[in-house]
Protein backbone atom coordinates (compact mmCIF):
# COMPACT_ATOMS: atom_id res chain seq x y z
CA UNK A 1 0.00 0.00 0.00
CA UNK A 2 1.25 3.41 -0.94
CA UNK A 3 2.00 5.86 1.68
CA UNK A 4 -0.41 8.44 2.27
CA UNK A 5 0.41 12.63 2.00
CA UNK A 6 -2.56 14.76 3.71
CA UNK A 7 -2.64 18.45 1.86
CA UNK A 8 -5.17 21.29 2.76
CA UNK A 9 -6.00 24.81 0.92
CA UNK A 10 -4.84 27.47 3.33
CA UNK A 11 -9.03 28.03 4.27
CA UNK A 12 -8.89 25.17 6.31
CA UNK A 13 -7.06 27.89 9.23
CA UNK A 14 -4.93 24.83 10.57
CA UNK A 15 -2.69 26.32 13.77
CA UNK A 16 1.22 25.63 12.96
CA UNK A 17 1.16 22.94 15.76
CA UNK A 18 -1.41 20.78 13.99
CA UNK A 19 0.35 21.11 10.44
CA UNK A 20 3.42 20.14 12.00
CA UNK A 21 2.49 17.44 14.39
CA UNK A 22 0.66 15.59 11.37
CA UNK A 23 2.85 16.44 8.54
CA UNK A 24 0.06 18.32 6.21
CA UNK A 25 1.65 20.35 3.37
CA UNK A 26 -0.80 23.81 3.29
CA UNK A 27 -1.72 25.35 -0.13
CA UNK A 28 -1.87 28.80 -0.08
CA UNK A 29 -5.06 30.86 -1.51
CA UNK A 30 -3.93 34.42 -2.68
CA UNK A 31 -5.47 37.79 -0.92
CA UNK A 32 -5.18 40.65 -3.44
CA UNK A 33 -4.66 44.20 -1.05
CA UNK A 34 -4.97 46.95 -3.71
CA UNK A 35 -2.34 46.03 -6.83
CA UNK A 36 -0.57 43.93 -4.21
CA UNK A 37 -1.08 39.59 -4.11
CA UNK A 38 0.11 38.03 -1.33
CA UNK A 39 0.16 34.36 -0.48
CA UNK A 40 -2.78 33.52 2.61
CA UNK A 41 -0.82 32.18 5.65
CA UNK A 42 2.86 33.18 4.44
CA UNK A 43 2.82 36.62 3.56
CA UNK A 44 -0.16 38.19 5.14
CA UNK A 45 -2.15 38.27 8.52
CA UNK A 46 -6.08 39.31 9.63
CA UNK A 47 -4.27 42.01 10.97
CA UNK A 48 -3.06 43.37 7.63
CA UNK A 49 -6.75 43.02 6.63
CA UNK A 50 -7.97 45.13 8.90
CA UNK A 51 -5.52 47.95 8.54
CA UNK A 52 -6.08 48.24 4.92
CA UNK A 53 -9.95 48.30 5.32
CA UNK A 54 -9.40 50.97 7.54
CA UNK A 55 -7.09 53.09 5.40
CA UNK A 56 -8.54 52.47 2.35
CA UNK A 57 -12.53 50.98 2.68
CA UNK A 58 -11.57 48.42 0.06
CA UNK A 59 -12.38 44.97 0.63
CA UNK A 60 -9.47 42.10 -0.26
CA UNK A 61 -10.23 40.02 -2.87
CA UNK A 62 -9.22 36.23 -3.24
CA UNK A 63 -8.24 33.70 -5.46
CA UNK A 64 -8.66 30.09 -5.73
CA UNK A 65 -5.50 27.77 -6.33
CA UNK A 66 -5.33 27.30 -9.99
CA UNK A 67 -4.69 23.98 -12.06
CA UNK A 68 -1.27 24.46 -13.18
CA UNK A 69 -0.32 24.98 -8.95
CA UNK A 70 -2.32 21.56 -8.05
CA UNK A 71 -0.69 19.79 -10.75
CA UNK A 72 2.71 20.94 -10.04
CA UNK A 73 2.08 19.94 -6.03
CA UNK A 74 0.17 16.76 -6.48
CA UNK A 75 2.71 15.26 -9.15
CA UNK A 76 5.82 15.74 -7.03
CA UNK A 77 3.85 13.38 -4.13
CA UNK A 78 2.52 11.18 -6.85
CA UNK A 79 6.12 10.65 -8.37
CA UNK A 80 7.37 9.83 -4.75
CA UNK A 81 5.12 7.24 -4.55
CA UNK A 82 2.36 8.87 -2.18
CA UNK A 83 -1.62 8.54 -2.69
CA UNK A 84 -2.74 11.71 -2.07
CA UNK A 85 -5.77 13.12 0.12
CA UNK A 86 -6.23 17.06 -0.58
CA UNK A 87 -8.92 19.26 0.77
CA UNK A 88 -10.82 22.09 -0.59
CA UNK A 89 -12.86 24.44 0.77
CA UNK A 90 -16.61 23.84 -0.50
CA UNK A 91 -17.17 24.03 -3.82
CA UNK A 92 -19.93 26.41 -3.73
CA UNK A 93 -17.57 28.89 -2.46
CA UNK A 94 -14.60 28.72 -4.64
CA UNK A 95 -13.56 26.77 -7.49
CA UNK A 96 -10.30 25.06 -5.38
CA UNK A 97 -12.28 21.78 -5.77
CA UNK A 98 -12.74 22.08 -9.42
CA UNK A 99 -9.70 22.85 -9.87
CA UNK A 100 -8.12 20.06 -7.99
CA UNK A 101 -10.34 17.59 -9.64
CA UNK A 102 -8.78 18.68 -12.94
CA UNK A 103 -5.54 18.29 -11.78
CA UNK A 104 -6.20 15.09 -9.85
CA UNK A 105 -7.88 13.05 -13.14
CA UNK A 106 -4.93 14.15 -14.79
CA UNK A 107 -2.36 12.69 -12.25
CA UNK A 108 -4.21 9.35 -10.46
CA UNK A 109 -3.47 8.66 -7.07
CA UNK A 110 -4.90 11.81 -6.11
CA UNK A 111 -8.56 11.88 -3.73
CA UNK A 112 -9.82 15.79 -4.14
CA UNK A 113 -12.29 15.77 -1.05
CA UNK A 114 -14.99 19.07 -1.67
CA UNK A 115 -15.52 19.75 2.51
CA UNK A 116 -18.83 21.52 2.09
CA UNK A 117 -16.83 23.99 4.63
CA UNK A 118 -15.17 26.37 5.63
CA UNK A 119 -12.31 27.20 8.16
CA UNK A 120 -12.03 24.90 11.18
CA UNK A 121 -15.06 23.20 9.61
CA UNK A 122 -12.22 21.74 6.95
CA UNK A 123 -9.46 21.72 9.50
CA UNK A 124 -11.87 18.94 11.77
CA UNK A 125 -11.68 16.41 8.63
CA UNK A 126 -8.16 17.21 7.90
CA UNK A 127 -6.90 16.22 11.21
CA UNK A 128 -9.21 13.22 11.37
CA UNK A 129 -7.68 12.06 7.88
CA UNK A 130 -4.36 12.44 9.04
CA UNK A 131 -4.74 10.55 11.98
CA UNK A 132 -6.69 8.11 9.45
CA UNK A 133 -3.77 8.20 7.73
CA UNK A 134 -1.48 7.09 11.02
CA UNK A 135 -3.41 4.43 11.85
CA UNK A 136 -2.50 2.90 8.34
CA UNK A 137 -5.61 3.37 6.35
CA UNK A 138 -5.44 3.23 2.75
CA UNK A 139 -6.24 6.46 0.49
CA UNK A 140 -9.94 5.01 -0.56
CA UNK A 141 -10.83 4.50 3.41
CA UNK A 142 -9.91 7.75 4.59
CA UNK A 143 -11.74 9.18 1.25
CA UNK A 144 -14.84 7.26 1.96
CA UNK A 145 -14.95 7.58 5.78
CA UNK A 146 -14.57 11.58 5.37
CA UNK A 147 -17.00 11.93 2.65
CA UNK A 148 -19.61 10.34 5.22
CA UNK A 149 -18.18 12.71 8.40
CA UNK A 150 -18.36 15.68 6.94
CA UNK A 151 -22.04 15.70 7.09
CA UNK A 152 -21.54 15.65 10.83
CA UNK A 153 -19.51 18.47 10.73
CA UNK A 154 -21.26 21.22 12.77
CA UNK A 155 -19.69 24.92 11.75
CA UNK A 156 -20.96 28.14 13.02
CA UNK A 157 -19.85 31.85 14.04
CA UNK A 158 -21.06 34.56 14.81
CA UNK A 159 -20.87 38.02 13.93
CA UNK A 160 -19.75 41.70 15.72
CA UNK A 161 -20.38 43.42 12.25
CA UNK A 162 -21.54 42.86 8.90
CA UNK A 163 -20.08 45.00 6.79
CA UNK A 164 -17.27 42.71 5.09
CA UNK A 165 -20.00 40.29 4.20
CA UNK A 166 -22.39 43.08 3.02
CA UNK A 167 -20.04 44.70 1.03
CA UNK A 168 -18.26 41.37 -0.31
CA UNK A 169 -21.81 40.86 -1.33
CA UNK A 170 -23.02 38.03 1.33
CA UNK A 171 -25.35 40.39 2.78
CA UNK A 172 -28.18 42.43 1.74
CA UNK A 173 -28.73 46.61 2.57
CA UNK A 174 -31.51 45.82 3.96
CA UNK A 175 -30.40 43.04 6.08
CA UNK A 176 -27.34 44.86 7.47
CA UNK A 177 -29.07 48.22 8.22
CA UNK A 178 -31.30 46.39 10.06
CA UNK A 179 -28.88 44.06 12.12
CA UNK A 180 -26.72 47.43 12.87
CA UNK A 181 -29.78 49.37 14.23
CA UNK A 182 -31.32 46.47 16.27
CA UNK A 183 -27.85 46.08 17.32
CA UNK A 184 -28.39 42.29 16.14
CA UNK A 185 -25.28 39.71 16.14
CA UNK A 186 -26.13 37.27 13.61
CA UNK A 187 -25.21 33.35 13.93
CA UNK A 188 -24.18 32.42 10.30
CA UNK A 189 -24.57 28.37 9.59
CA UNK A 190 -22.48 26.34 7.16
CA UNK A 191 -25.16 23.77 5.60
CA UNK A 192 -24.64 21.18 3.09
CA UNK A 193 -21.75 23.53 1.81
CA UNK A 194 -23.17 27.28 2.08
CA UNK A 195 -24.08 29.87 4.38
CA UNK A 196 -27.03 30.70 6.13
CA UNK A 197 -28.28 32.94 8.56
CA UNK A 198 -29.34 31.31 11.89
CA UNK A 199 -30.30 32.44 15.12
CA UNK A 200 -30.06 36.78 15.32
CA UNK A 201 -28.47 37.46 19.16
CA UNK A 202 -29.40 41.33 20.11
CA UNK A 203 -27.42 43.38 22.85
CA UNK A 204 -23.61 43.45 23.62
CA UNK A 205 -21.25 41.51 21.96
CA UNK A 206 -19.56 40.03 24.92
CA UNK A 207 -23.13 38.80 26.40
CA UNK A 208 -24.63 37.52 22.83
CA UNK A 209 -20.85 35.79 22.25
CA UNK A 210 -21.20 33.94 25.55
CA UNK A 211 -25.33 32.91 25.08
CA UNK A 212 -24.24 31.90 21.77
CA UNK A 213 -21.47 29.41 23.24
CA UNK A 214 -24.34 27.91 25.23
CA UNK A 215 -27.22 27.79 22.50
CA UNK A 216 -24.58 25.48 20.25
CA UNK A 217 -23.42 23.53 23.91
CA UNK A 218 -24.93 23.31 26.19
CA UNK A 219 -27.82 20.13 26.53
CA UNK A 220 -27.14 19.53 23.15
CA UNK A 221 -26.25 15.19 23.26
CA UNK A 222 -25.38 15.23 19.72
CA UNK A 223 -22.02 16.32 19.94
CA UNK A 224 -18.45 14.48 19.46
CA UNK A 225 -16.61 15.48 22.27
CA UNK A 226 -13.42 14.35 20.82
CA UNK A 227 -12.55 18.06 19.72
CA UNK A 228 -13.97 21.42 19.71
CA UNK A 229 -12.18 24.31 17.44
CA UNK A 230 -12.83 27.99 18.41
CA UNK A 231 -11.64 30.21 15.82
CA UNK A 232 -11.37 33.80 15.60
CA UNK A 233 -10.72 36.55 13.94
CA UNK A 234 -10.17 40.10 15.49
CA UNK A 235 -11.67 39.13 18.53
CA UNK A 236 -9.94 40.63 21.82
CA UNK A 237 -8.01 37.68 23.40
CA UNK A 238 -9.42 38.48 26.98
CA UNK A 239 -12.69 37.46 25.28
CA UNK A 240 -11.55 34.46 23.62
CA UNK A 241 -10.12 33.36 27.07
CA UNK A 242 -13.94 33.89 28.41
CA UNK A 243 -15.63 31.94 25.72
CA UNK A 244 -13.28 28.92 26.05
CA UNK A 245 -14.18 28.84 29.87
CA UNK A 246 -17.74 29.11 28.79
CA UNK A 247 -17.10 25.95 26.38
CA UNK A 248 -15.38 24.28 29.59
CA UNK A 249 -18.48 25.29 31.72
CA UNK A 250 -21.08 23.70 28.73
CA UNK A 251 -18.97 20.39 27.77
CA UNK A 252 -16.16 18.38 28.28
CA UNK A 253 -14.02 18.41 25.73
CA UNK A 254 -10.93 16.28 25.31
CA UNK A 255 -8.98 18.65 22.78
CA UNK A 256 -10.12 22.27 22.97
CA UNK A 257 -8.27 24.02 20.02
CA UNK A 258 -8.03 27.78 19.96
CA UNK A 259 -6.99 29.32 16.80
CA UNK A 260 -6.97 32.64 14.92
CA UNK A 261 -8.79 32.66 11.52
CA UNK A 262 -6.17 33.19 8.78
CA UNK A 263 -6.63 36.16 5.52
CA UNK A 264 -8.97 34.56 3.60
CA UNK A 265 -11.40 34.01 6.12
CA UNK A 266 -11.12 37.02 7.69
CA UNK A 267 -11.26 38.79 4.63
CA UNK A 268 -14.95 37.41 3.92
CA UNK A 269 -16.27 37.62 7.77
CA UNK A 270 -14.34 40.68 9.43
CA UNK A 271 -13.35 41.33 12.86
CA UNK A 272 -15.32 40.31 15.64
CA UNK A 273 -15.87 37.47 14.36
CA UNK A 274 -15.58 33.39 16.09
CA UNK A 275 -17.25 30.60 16.06
CA UNK A 276 -17.33 26.47 17.88
CA UNK A 277 -16.67 24.03 15.25
CA UNK A 278 -17.08 20.09 15.83
CA UNK A 279 -18.52 17.13 15.01
CA UNK A 280 -21.94 15.33 15.93
CA UNK A 281 -22.23 12.37 16.92
CA UNK A 282 -25.18 11.68 14.19
CA UNK A 283 -26.24 14.01 11.50
CA UNK A 284 -29.17 15.78 12.27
Amino acid sequence: MRPIKIISDSTADLPKELIEKYDILVLPLCVTLGENTYKDGLEISASDIFKFYEEKKILPKTSAVSVAEYTDVFSEWVEKGYDVIHFCISSTMSSCYQNACIAAVELGHVWAIDSANLSSGIGLQVVMAAELAQKGESAEVIAREINEAKTRVDASFILNQLEFLHKGGRCSGVAALGANLLKLKPCIEVCEGSMKVGKKYRGAYEKCALEYVRDRLENNDNIDTKRIFLTWTGVDEKLIKEIAKEIKKCKKFDEIIINEAGSTITGHCGPGTFGVLYFRKENK
